[in-house]
This record gives structure tokens, sequence and C-alpha cells, in this order.
């Protein structure tokens, strides 16, 4: 019996593919909502309509959704991935052509019933193609130039139009979760050192070019910047959401003011309190608890993630998981580390917490990806 004719009959099929399921990770995913449904309804000050509601019928979408991807075999998603790609990226030139313009910024398409931010999209398929890139090249190729050429290329296509929308922040959780997925595929640290200088070099020439006429960031992206190494440097402008984030943050103490309870989002004080700064009410309201629970949720997500790659002896799919795992990590590790003011603020939803339809139906899809991966792995006897 051959190898792959043995792991073809080792894997489930059917109905009986629902006991393969990783159901710890459905319950942790669950169990976050839960708490973004909880915060959504305070932050509405007991409205349940205004935004928890739409986001609980979202998150049920998303689950079947999950359920959906995760009964299709792991081979049809590698045979899709470049198709997938290739779809993200014609819709980011389609939101530089004729996108939706909000807050200053043109990230979306209007589809009439939703508005579809295809930045969203493409964090997943980029990981997905870069897998089955990966899975695809004979591993003793991995770290020789051309085929390291060829990834690259693969994250700076959507990364330039992203930054012309512009939203920086995507566009760092691009380079960065591309580059994670490179790095666990085995590519020379050698490459990494060179991005690492680069990089250092590209932040240097971007405080150079200030005020030039090559200046390689937007006035208020510098505004950020300031903000991020002075926020009382103009307390009422562009450090207004630092600091009021900072103060709900401190006075919510070890336990938090109670539920429903914060003065800092109540009063209006907080400032995009139902998205990217939900994370700053959380700790208000259930203080420095709370927060760790919630940090606690995320950290077994990753755990359950890696646990299933490490079982998985299927390449793409060992690799699809942890990329899956490394971009969800990037998300809340961004988004706190802003709020918290240890990094800039550059617009990253709390995932499965913040309000949006985009953010959420992707990263549930991306979820059902990884449960496809675990479901349809090769098994022993």
């Amino acid at each position: 019996m051959s190898y792959l004719e043995y792991n073809v009959k080792r894997v489930p099929t059917g109905l009986s593919k629902v006991l393969y399921l990783n159901w710890a990770l459905i319950l942790l995913l669950t169990a976050v909502a839960s708490v973004g449904f909880l915060m959504l309804y305070s932050v509405a000050g007991g409205d349940i309509s205004r935004w928890a509601e739409p986001q609980i019928k979202r998150f049920v979408l998303g689950m079947v959704l999950m359920l959906t991807v995760a009964m299709v075999p792991i081979w049809f998603w590698r045979n899709m991935a470049g198709l997938a790609y290739g779809v993200s990226l014609l819709l980011l030139v389609v939101v530089e052509v004729a996108g939706t313009t909000g807050m200053g910024a043109q990230r979306w398409i209007d589809l009439g019933f939703m508005r579809l931010q295809p930045s969203e999209l493409m964090k997943i398929t980029l990981v997905m193609f870069l897998a089955a890139y990966y899975d695809w090249l004979d591993i003793k190729k991995t770290s020789r130039p051309l085929w390291v050429l060829i990834p690259l290329m693969i994250i700076i296509a959507p990364t330039y139009l992203v930054l012309h929308q512009p939203d920086l922040g995507t566009a760092i959780l691009l380079v960065a979760g591309g580059g994670i997925v490179m790095f666990l595929a085995g590519v020379s640290w050698w490459y990494f050192s060179v991005v690492i200088a680069a990089g250092v070099g590209l932040v240097a020439a971007v405080f150079t070019s200030r005020g030039t006429p090559w200046q390689l960031l937007k006035d208020y992206q510098y505004r950020r910047i300031d903000t991020f190494l002075d926020p009382a440097s103009d307390p009422m402008n562009a450090g207004y959401h630092i600091t009021q984030s900072k103060i709900a943050l401190g006075s919510g103490g070890w336990t938090g003011r109670g539920f429903m309870q914060g003065t800092q989002s109540r009063l209006n004080f907080l400032p995009e309190k139902h998205t990217d700064f939900i994370f700053t009410t959380l700790a208000e309201e259930f203080g420095f608890v709370g927060a760790i629970s919630l940090l606690t949720l995320y950290a077994l997500i990753i755990v359950f993630c890696i646990i299933s790659a490490m079982n998985n002896k299927d390449r793409f799919g060992s690799l699809l998981t942890l990329g899956v795992g490394a971009t969800f990590f990037l998300f809340f590790a961004v988004n706190m580390s802003m709020v918290m003011g240890l990094a800039p603020v550059v617009g990253v939803p709390l995932p499965l917490v913040s309000y949006g339809g985009s953010a959420m139906l992707v990263l549930m899809v991306a979820f059902g990806l990884t449960q496809s991966a675990h479901v349809h792995r090769p098994r022993g006897r």
C-alpha cells in the first residue's frame, strides 16, 4: 500500500468528520466572541440592537462558514490557494479604483448589504498561498535566492496596494504574517537579518523624509508616531485617543469598576470604543483580572493551533495552521500594544471582540481552514 493510499484510507469521511473537529478550539472561539458581545452591549449603554445583536448574527454566520469550510478536504483548499490570492489582489485593485472612503481612507467595497474590506481577506489568503507555495517547493530550494524572491513579490504586491489606501496597520500585518510563514517554512536566518537591517534603514528614511517632497508617510501617520513617542504633547488632539485609553486602563485597577460602570466609555470620553479601543473598556470594567482572562483565552487558541500543526504530517496543513495562528496572534498583540501605548495607533481591531463584519467573517473562515487541516490530516493506525 502506497503512502498516499494509506493516508486516504485513514482520513475521515462523511458525517464522521464532525467527530474529528477541534471542539476545544470552537469553544474557545465562542468564549472570546461572547466577551465581545458583552462589551458591545456595555458600550452601547445596554442597547443590544446597536452593536451586539449584529455582531452575534455575524458570529453565527461565521460559525456556519467555519464548519462548512472544515468539511471540505484540505487538498481542495491547497488547490484553490492561488485563485483565492488572485481574487483578493484583484479586489484590492478594485478598492483602488472604485472603493468606498471612510475616516480618510479608501478601504472598502460597498456590496449593498455590507461593506467588504478586501485587505482583511488578503491577510488570510496571503498565508494560504504562501503555505501552498512552500508545500509545492522542494524543501532543498527553500533558501535559494530565486525561490526566496518569489514569495517576497507575493507579499510586496498586496502590501503596496494596502499602503496606498492608506492602511499602515494592515500593511504591517501582511509583511509580518508573510515573513512568519517564510520563517516557518525554513528560509535561512540570513535573509531575515537583511530584512531587519533594511527595516532599520526604512525607519530612518521615514523620519528623514518628513517635510520633504518625497515624504514616505501621510501627515496623519506621522502624527500617530509623534503621539506614540509623546502623547502628552497634544493631549486634546493627536494624543487624545491614547491619553483617554490609558486613563480607562488605569482606572480599572485589579477587578474593575463593574459591568456597564466604566466612566470613560459611558461618558464618551473614549473614542472608537466599540472597535479599536474596546479592550480598554474591558479593562476599565473588569480590571486586570478581566484583561488577563481574555489574554489567556487568546493564548489557548494559539496553543491549540500549534498542537494541531505539530500533529499534522501534511506540510500545507501544518504551515497553514501555524500561519493562521501567527496572524491571529499579531491581531491581538498589535491591538493591545496600541491601546496601552506600547505601539503607535495603527487601527487594528481586537479579533472576535471589536465590532466589524469583514474581520469577523474572514477570521472564522481562516479557522475553518485550520479545522479542515485538522480533520483531514494523515492519521496512523
